[in-house]
């Protein structure tokens, strides 16, 4: 093995699941605060047609509307002029010089002043070059390649490979959309943005690869273009394009950053061997087609896009070439490839429009390489070591097991299925209905299928079989055809290869062409127009146009899942119009098909959200149902409505089970999706005071109550008294929020914080003292603001949101002092500090509340202890309406590291368990970290020096 370089070993479960969750972190982060996070300037993606882009440009608006990206992101999707297959590096070029179009177009007042001044009397197309280069070269780009036909998964040809289902991770937001394979790219890509710090540039990847791997760790070098690449055995890369990266280059213990010596493209070894390109472990490094463009190296691909890409593409189009990416315009940025390349029509153009800057290799070794290529690599990455990942049952409506039997390992996303229908093992249904007598084998795929009750039509024409039967490993789905009423049932083997034609033993449901058109008797002039080497699955004319029960009946026999004794199926698959999976990508109705899709997706929401009403399951996410609901505009409202009719029975009904603030929060959000803001504000207000109460429960419940003996035990004792609260600060790990109510009434909560001084000292206090000067509560506090208050019957909450001492009048609440006998002889002086930047993030107000109430209880000598303090913070938080939980005032309370877990009941259960930290790690912590207000509202961050 190379010096310094390691074998990368593959990625676990939990592994991958903390690289996607730290990915989809950032990726909210972006778009929720563009300035603290930045996000991509634009996200392109290429089509085939202009009908596929405008089905992705739904899907961007669709990303847009669940916050994969903010107002500021533009989003494009860019169709191959003409249909015409150019090759993906001469679509990156007209997607690159559209994308400048469209965004000259969209520029700001101060952006054309800047940038572009000739714009304001000039097209587009006659601003100087000069200007349109500086103009884009501190934008940052992604560029998704998604156009194709997809021949490898046809099922996936109507979405799109690049939006097909991948439910990792789904169980996070168990109410929200059925995650996308593009959604995961987006989240992943959202961390290499930072790597290109202050230079633009251009990050291009493609649709159907999930690269798992944590790319803010990505090294981008200034002013050129990089390949991430990854060590692979010899047979994987005999199958995909091969780097050879110099011997010379950074060498770090996760990554190698190196010049790209050579390209080569699905080499045999010894083609391998010949080009150097096997290391010294064995391997070879692989192309994972994630490509990027920085600095100038970015400025000379506008630059070449922009004046040159159309006549390049007309060029390419007479002469019936394609500019690959990777072999071709990759290869402008690599030197020995320059003369295979000047063989290209356009090889010297790109030569001198990209050839002065290098290509380096960024090889990864804590990468996972998940590629979606086939039907069955799809099921794989469901069902092989990232099956933990995987939400099985998402959006879906599924009947008891006593009413169908769905195997543990199906996956259902997205999908209606009803009583009688079985499902077996490792398959997969998304986006689709079935009810009657449906048999799904083991290991299939059905997509966007709606097999509604056909009991009395299938039993006319089924003779042979009761059910409708889709065996093993097989894929089945539906598509919508242009100009047509109707919809093609489609199928195939999981297995079949579709570009592979008759003469090279290509496969029609896992059988051989011969054979399948030997038992069906069916001619091959049935299915193509000619006998020529290209008769393939691709383009047999092979699925009927005809109604559902006809093309169930006629699909079973094709399959060979049952028998056609009486020639009926085949009578009627000769007569029919039949289509070819040619036919049918060039003839899909994407906008029945999103329509039917939306559709769908609402009904299930409205169904799901008035199965939670009905059976009181109310804490799912309703809010994010009634979303969902939305997208069926017409019926939305009338949904609500029906399920805020449903609301004021459910306090009897389910008393003592559902916490009322949840009723309360399950109406407010059925009053927003339905549009009646006002009332759901008045609402809102009862869910916080629900949540005050409730958490005053949980704290008081079999805890001891202030009596009205205990209240007047020191009665004799009657003399002024002083007490000093200090408390030091706390930083927190993980867990966050998991502490706060009402989640922490209802689920267990667990947090990592540590205790931490400021510059030595407790920043954190309060000063408590009785006095015979007034008989009232004067409250001070270190910014110089005071308060005497002499009726304290006036002391009541709700405070106002602006008060400085709602806090210290909280405290005087809930530790019933105002009530103590105590107070009818003498009055209070409290004086609060806190030495800790406003908004620093370090728990200040609640540990400040935490010495309050600690020095009020030891005022009237009552149970000071720090669980009892903690418990009274949490109630006081509530008081306040900041809604606080438990994890600050613990966090200062308890000294040094702990982890605490919380147990929702009556009374709420704390469990502080403290870290004995070695003496190595506190010196370690004590020299190493810092803590660093940023000037910015709880961002402050411990950084290792």
């Amino acid at each position: 093995m190379e010096p310094g370089r390691r074998r990368r070993r593959a990625r676990t479960a939990d592994e991958a699941a903390a690289v996607l969750r730290k990915a989809w972190c950032r990726l909210r982060l972006s778009a929720r605060d563009p300035a603290r996070v930045p996000p991509w300037d634009a996200v392109v993606l290429t089509a085939a047609s202009p009908e596929q882009a405008e089905l992705y440009d739904r899907q961007l608006s669709r990303a847009r509307r669940l916050g994969r990206f903010p107002a500021s992101t533009a989003a494009l999707a860019v169709p191959d002029p003409d249909a015409a297959r150019i090759g993906s590096g001469a679509a990156t070029l007209h997607a690159i010089a559209s994308l400048v179009r469209h965004l000259i177009s969209q520029a700001s007042k101060e952006e054309i002043a800047e940038f572009l001044p000739e714009a304001s009397d000039s097209y587009a197309d006659d601003i100087p070059l000069t200007s349109v280069v500086r103009f884009m070269a501190k934008k940052h780009i992604l560029l998704l390649h998604a156009g194709g036909d997809s021949k490898r998964v046809p099922w996936a040809n109507p979405m799109g490979k690049a939006f097909l289902p991948l439910p990792y991770l789904a169980g996070d937001n168990p109410d929200g959309p059925v995650p996308l394979l593009f959604d995961h790219i987006l989240a992943i890509s959202s961390s290499a943005r930072q790597a290109f710090k202050n230079q633009g540039g251009i990050f291009i990847m493609t649709g159907d690869v999930l690269p798992c791997f944590d790319a803010s760790n990505l090294v981008l070098p200034d002013d050129a273009a990089c390949i991430v690449t990854v060590p692979t055995t010899l047979d994987v890369a005999a199958n995909h394009g091969v780097v050879v990266a110099s011997k010379d280059g950074t060498d770090d213990e996760n990554y190698s950053l190196c010049l790209v010596d050579n390209l080569l493209q699905k080499p045999t070894v010894r083609e391998l061997l010949d080009g150097q390109a096997i290391r010294d472990d064995g391997r070879a490094l692989l192309d994972t087609g994630i490509i990027s463009a920085r600095g100038k190296a970015w400025q000379d691909l506008v630059r070449l896009a922009y004046s040159s890409s159309q006549i390049m593409i007309k060029e390419l189009i007479i002469s019936r070439k394609e500019m690959s990416l990777y072999e071709d315009l990759v290869a402008a940025w690599v030197p020995s490839r320059h003369e295979w390349l000047k063989t290209h029509p356009l090889g010297m153009d790109l030569i001198a429009a990209l050839g002065r800057h290098r290509m380096f290799s960024f090889c990864s070794y804590d990468f996972s390489f998940l590629h979606f290529g086939t039907s069955a690599e799809v099921l794989d990455h469901l069902a092989g070591s990232y099956s933990g990942l995987v939400g099985r049952r998402h959006l879906s409506l599924v009947p008891e097991t006593t009413a169908c039997d769905i195997a543990a390992t199906a996956v259902i996303l997205s999908s209606k299925i009803s009583s009688g229908v079985s499902v077996g093992e490792d398959s997969l249904v998304y986006d689709s209905s079935l009810a009657g007598r449906v048999q799904i084998g083991s290991q299939s795929i059905v997509v966007g299928v709606n097999i509604h009750e056909l009991q009395g039509n299938m039993s006319q024409i089924i003779s042979t079989s009761k059910y409708f039967t889709l065996p093993d490993r097989h894929c089945l789905w539906e598509v919508p055809l242009v100009n047509s009423a109707g919809r093609v049932m489609v199928y195939c083997g999981l297995h079949d290869n579709p570009k592979i034609s008759i003469k090279k033993d290509g496969t029609f449901c896992g059988k051989p062409w011969r054979n399948v058109l030997e038992h069906l008797k069916v001619q091959d002039t049935d299915l193509w127009n000619s006998t020529n080497e290209d008769n393939c699955l691709w383009n047999a004319r092979l699925f009927p146009v005809m109604s559902l029960p006809e093309m169930l009946n006629v699909g079973m026999w094709l399959m060979g899942s049952t028998c056609d004794p009486d020639g009926k199926a085949a009578s009627l698959w000769r007569k029919s119009q039949r289509v070819s999976l040619e036919e049918l990508h060039r003839s899909i109705d994407y906008h029945q098909l999103c329509m039917f899709s939306s559709k769908h997706q609402a009904d299930l929401a409205a169904n799901i959200a008035k199965a939670c009403m009905t059976y009181g399951f109310l804490g799912r996410n309703l809010f994010q149902l009634c979303k969902e609901m939305l997208l069926k505009e017409n019926s939305c409202l009338e949904v609500c409505n029906e399920l805020l009719s449903l609301c004021p029975t459910h306090g009897d009904q389910y008393s003592g089970v559902l916490p009322q603030s949840r009723i309360y929060q399950v109406k407010m959000d059925l009053l927003r999706a339905s549009g009646d803001l006002s009332t759901a504000s008045i609402v809102e207000e009862k869910v916080w005071a629900s949540i005050t109460s409730e958490t005053a429960s949980a704290i008081k419940y079999g805890s001891k109550e202030l009596s009205s003996d205990s209240m007047s035990s020191s009665n004799g004792n009657l003399h002024p008294k002083k007490t000093i609260v200090e408390l030091p600060v706390r930083v927190d790990f993980v867990g966050g929020w998991s502490d706060t109510p009402p989640w922490s009434l209802e689920r267990p909560g667990c947090v990592l914080n540590m205790a931490i001084r400021l510059e030595g000292n407790l920043p954190v206090g309060a000063m408590i003292e009785t006095t015979v000067d007034h008989l009232g509560v004067l409250i001070e506090d270190d910014a110089g603001r005071n308060v005497y208050i002499d009726d304290l019957a006036s002391i009541t909450s709700p405070f106002e949101e602006n008060d400085p001492f709602r806090l210290v009048k909280s405290a005087l609440i809930v530790t019933g002092i105002l009530n103590h006998k105590r107070l009818s002889k003498l009055g209070l002086n409290i004086r609060t500090w806190a030495n800790v930047p406003r908004g620093s993030g370090l728990g200040t107000s609640s540990i400040l509340a935490a010495a309050v109430v600690k020095g009020l209880f030891q005022l009237i000598e009552d149970d000071e202890a720090n669980d009892t303090v903690a418990r009274a913070v949490l109630v006081v938080e509530q008081v306040m309406g900041t809604g606080g939980g438990w994890q600050d005032q613990i966090g200062g309370l308890y000294p040094g590291i702990k982890c605490t877990q919380s147990y929702p009941g009556q009374p709420l259960r704390l469990q502080v368990l403290p870290l004995l930290a070695s003496l190595q790690l506190i010196q370690e912590l004590e020299q190493r970290l810092l803590v660093v207000f940023t000037g910015q509202v709880s961002m402050n961050f411990l950084l290792s020096i």
